[in-house]
């Protein structure tokens, strides 16, 4: 019975086993939309970044709770040492005792304590944490950003990988193609061997470059897969195609104020400038007195304030106003007042160098996107040239009006072509991506 137990346990276990290795070994086809969505929902640094912004807005409703009235309870037991009992002695009448002595002693005090004025100490305290919190979510939307950069970043590249490792298939095809036609050509005559042996050579150039190019698509995979967060052994199928969508943008002035507008960076400098100013209130609440309103109900046995004590329970009560003020401390809040001061200026000059940061890389990624434009009309051009070139070299060999030279160098030329269109293609992709995250997009 218990053999026939373990034995369907460990058949389940492996059939579990099995079902994850075909898990971990299923096509994935994706879209650039569908991989950002997975990348999302599996970043680590993501949902780190959440946990900060969650963070901080507990750390704000904390200090917001100080503002607040607030009630304590507090109760305790001690056991006196025996002592004589406080006794008057009237002459002619003997010995009373005033007060017994009771050596149990049990307490409870309820305390209701309300700040009224803090020198804007718990104000500012309160409206520094509220600038921060939200400074922290604007650091959760630039992380989110890069994320969805760093994955269309990844996505391409692979896309970039998968159709340079197309090019050489179709070109080791070729070559073959040529090889087989060569040597036809040597029978009748019209080839040596030795043009037959640059083909050969150029087939094995080509040969060894489709092995960098498959390499590069598995390595583009895993960088792909580990950018998603998923498992680095997942075969991905790129749906998505670099199709030169057209993308329209302003003039580039128009570009950088939407930035400095728009950006998460810009909204955080600033809302830590503000932060900043807070401080500073902060930080000058120590030259006000503080005022507060103070109750306390006491439920004692013995009650202290009822004399003659008696061993009961007697319930009592205060109320009044506090009001301390800081006369003399070694001048330690203007100290603390001076380093408020200079971290203003500190996230001051923060703002304004990311401002500058911003100018200069939308103003770069302005450039190459433009330039990225003009590169694929080039590279297509360059392209159809390429082909028809091979063609006619091809035709012309077939007869043996070319000579190998001519057809290896043809050929060179439309791999050449063909990768710098491919090339061209994905960086307009990638550079209107990088364009779009530096205006806020």
């Amino acid at each position: 019975m218990y053999r026939s137990k373990r034995n369907v346990i460990f058949g389940i276990a492996v059939l579990l086993l099995f079902n994850f290795k075909i898990n971990a070994q299923e096509k994935l086809s994706l879209t650039i939309e569908q991989a950002i969505e997975i990348g999302l929902q599996n970043s680590k640094l993501l949902h780190s970044s959440l946990m900060k912004v969650k963070n901080a807005e507990a750390k704000v409703r904390e200090v917001n709770a100080m503002r607040l009235p607030s009630l304590k309870l507090s109760s305790g037991y001690r056991r006196l040492s025996p002592i004589d009992p406080f006794s008057v002695t009237i002459p002619g009448m003997g010995t009373f005792n005033i007060s017994q002595v009771i050596l149990d002693n049990y307490s409870a005090q309820l305390t209701l304590f309300q700040p009224i004025f803090t020198g804007f100490r718990l104000l500012g305290n309160s409206e520094m944490n509220e600038q921060l919190s939200n400074a922290v979510s604007e650091d959760y939307n630039k992380d989110k950003s890069e994320l969805i950069f760093n994955i269309k970043n990844a996505y391409w590249g692979l896309f970039k990988a998968t159709q340079f490792k197309k090019v050489m298939d179709e070109t080791v095809d070729q070559i073959n193609a040529h090889v087989t036609d060569a040597k036809n050509l040597e029978k009748v005559g019209m080839m040596t061997t030795n043009d037959i042996l640059k083909i050969e050579v150029q087939l094995s150039n080509t040969l060894f470059q489709q092995i960098d190019a498959e390499n590069s698509v598995k390595l583009a995979a895993v960088a792909l897969c580990n950018t998603l967060g998923i498992s680095l052994e997942a075969k991905i199928e790129i749906l998505s195609s670099a199709n030169m969508s057209s993308a329209q943008f302003d003039e580039l002035n128009k570009l950088i104020g939407d930035a400095i507008t728009k950006r998460s960076e810009i909204k955080a400098a600033d809302l830590r400038v503000k932060a900043s100013e807070s401080g500073v209130t902060l930080a000058k609440s120590s030259w006000y007195p503080q005022v507060s309103v103070i109750g306390n109900y006491y439920y004692s046995r013995p009650n202290q304030r009822i004399q003659p004590s008696k061993d009961q329970f007697d319930a009592t009560w205060d109320v009044g106003v506090n009001l301390s003020l800081n006369v003399w401390d070694w001048l330690t809040t203007q100290h603390q007042t001076d380093q408020a001061e200079a971290q203003l200026s500190q996230a001051v000059d923060a703002m304004g160098m990311i401002k500058d940061g911003i100018t200069l890389e939308v103003t770069q990624n302005y450039l190459s996107f433009s330039q990225a434009k003009r590169k694929i009309e080039i590279a297509e051009l360059s392209v159809k040239q390429a082909t028809e070139n091979v063609r006619v070299t091809n035709d012309r060999f077939k007869n043996g009006l070319a000579t190998t030279t001519e057809l290896v160098d043809a050929e060179t030329a439309l791999i050449g072509s063909k990768i710098n269109n491919t090339t061209a293609v994905v960086d307009y992709e990638l550079s209107k991506a990088r364009l779009e995250k530096s205006i806020g997009k």
